[in-house]
């Protein structure tokens, strides 16, 4: 099968299309034929040798995908030869076959179709991992998003805004913002031009937001604390703007506030399913009803996975961008 990986640390440049052998699926495992997957920020950090794969993982890059199951290992009794599926991996989705462990395979959402399923898998397990089994938010709190118009962002924007909660975003352009505000966000505020800080206390009539969903890390995090409200949960899922920052923790205290921090691939493949299960149940029926829309930016061919990490890496895209065998 054909496979793209990162040989060397680089540029997109550094992508190299290669051969691989088919997969075989062990107890419990099942190999997916795949129509589509999708560039994830963590795909470009992984090409420029800053996010290794967990142990055991393939280095074939790529963390989600949809397609036709294959092959069957021993001991799968939900999945058949011929299923349709999305899955949420710890690696191997740029190729044309990948072998997943099938409590990380999914149905397809009512209404959406296979290669658009591609772009499902990540950013809704990110989403209600994080957002909702993590930090807890509940209706009519609020959450404040960052990077509003990216894949995380939109997702999340539709997610807590269908659930019943005031949805705040950051965005850097005013189509991003506009785009933002058409997806149920309350407030969208220019990164550029406005403090989303005091957005979200104007917003909140100084409340604050109660769930903080950050991709920044290290170059929000005080403003993020600022932005909290009184037993208010950060969670942060990117370090985009560094990894070491300084943390008031007399702020902190005073706030009753929570500072939490996680990573989705390199959990269990036990923990993955629990959060595929809960994605399936709570998730996909808002996904097939039309209250969460799939946004792709562009599909573009396995061999052009260099241009799909330079279009993510400029930063002009909204919503997914996908690869197809």
């Amino acid at each position: 099968m054909r496979a793209v990986i990162a040989p060397e640390p680089g540029g997109p440049e550094a992508l190299v299309l290669t051969d691989r052998p088919d997969p075989t699926p062990g107890p419990g495992e099942v190999v997916l034929d795949v129509a589509a997957t999708a560039v994830n920020r963590a795909d470009t950090l992984q090409r420029q040798g800053h996010y290794p794969p967990p142990p055991g993982a393939s280095d074939v890059l790529g963390l989600e995908c949809s397609g036709v199951v294959s092959a069957v290992g021993p001991g799968v009794e939900r999945w058949r030869v011929g299923d349709e599926a999305c899955a949420l991996l710890a690696g191997g989705g740029y190729a044309e076959r990948v072998l997943v462990p099938a409590g990380q395979l999914m149905p397809v959402p009512a209404g959406i179709d296979l290669v658009t399923a591609g772009a499902l898998p990540e950013v809704a397990c990110t989403v209600w991992s994080n957002v909702f089994m993590v930090a807890g938010l509940r209706a009519r709190e609020t959450l404040l998003v960052h990077g509003g118009a990216g894949g995380i962002g939109t997702f999340a924007i539709q997610l807590a805004h269908a659930l019943g909660a005031r949805v705040v975003t950051t965005a850097g352009s005013a189509e991003k913002l506009d785009l933002c505000r058409s997806l149920g966000a309350d407030v969208a505020v220019s990164y550029r031009e406005q403090d989303f800080v005091e957005e979200v206390r104007t917003a909140t009539h100084g409340h604050g937001a109660d769930v903080v969903l950050d991709n920044m890390g290290a170059a929000y995090l005080s403003r993020n604390l600022d932005a909290l409200a009184t037993e208010g949960r950060l969670v942060v899922i990117g370090m985009q703007g560094g990894t070491r920052a300084e943390l008031d923790l007399g702020l902190l205290l005073r706030k009753r506030a929570a500072v939490m921090a996680t990573s989705l691939r390199a959990r269990p493949a036990e923990e993955k399913a629990t959060i595929c299960a809960a994605v399936v149940e709570h998730v996909w029926p808002l996904v097939a009803d039309g209250s969460i829309r799939t946004l792709v930016h562009a599909t573009l061919p396995l061999q052009e996975a260099a241009q799909a990490h330079r279009i993510m890496e400029d930063g002009g895209h909204s919503g997914k961008i996908l690869l197809t065998p």
